[in-house]
């Protein structure tokens, strides 16, 4: 059976300490914006709506720089537990708040090179194939940013632990159209990263 979704929301998932990194990634400037803020933008205007930012540790530092419109903001009290508790809560907010969606877009902060267009990529890709997935794919894995069908939302309820999404896309593959995302795996977890980040964009200039 096709799956097809006619409301897709988005959940951003950046509640997580970044203690590799020893400051929040989330406020870590780029181009002009925090990479948070960045995203966040990206999103809302992207015309997927609704959008839901989740936030946990350090959020009372974040939370200010999140003045964004069309952006709801919700805590993950359980941040601690790792990424799939804010899927968890995430989701959760979303049906709650927005019941009409039927599908979800999962982003996370720290890829600065996510777009428009690639959020409407994933999105046409999902509707052409009738998958209930589809995901960004680069260094050979699937990952974020990944759209997921309703049919997939209690088995998102059911993450647990620092995995997020991902091992799912791997276990069911053949049922996930992916979308390349060449700068995909250009992710912020150490200050060696940050300041390769930095690099990359002023040899673009």
């Amino acid at each position: 059976m096709k799956c097809s979704i006619e409301q897709c929301g988005i959940i951003i998932l950046a509640a997580g300490e970044s203690k590799r990194l020893g400051n929040p990634k989330q406020l870590l400037s780029f181009d002009g914006n925090t990479l948070l803020s960045r995203v966040a933008k990206t999103a809302c205007e992207s015309m997927t709506y609704p959008v839901i930012a989740v936030l946990g540790a350090h959020a009372e530092k974040i939370r200010p720089t999140l003045n964004i419109p069309g952006l709801n903001v919700v805590n993950n009290n359980d941040w601690q537990e790792g990424m799939a508790s804010s899927v968890r809560a995430g989701l959760t907010s979303m049906m709650e708040l927005f019941p009409q969606v039927d599908g979800i877009i999962i982003l996370v902060c720290d890829q600065p090179f996510l777009s428009h267009d690639l959020i409407k990529a994933l999105i046409e890709a999902q509707r052409d194939a009738g998958l209930p997935a589809a995901a960004a794919s680069y260094s050979g894995k699937l990952g974020t940013p990944a759209l997921f069908h309703k049919s997939l939302f209690s088995a998102l309820m059911l993450l647990s632990g620092d995995t997020g999404a991902r091992k799912m896309l791997e276990q069911m593959r053949e049922n996930v159209v992916e979308v390349d995302f060449e700068m995909g795996d250009v992710d912020i977890d150490t200050q060696a990263d940050y300041e390769r980040l930095l690099n990359k964009d002023k040899g673009a200039e």
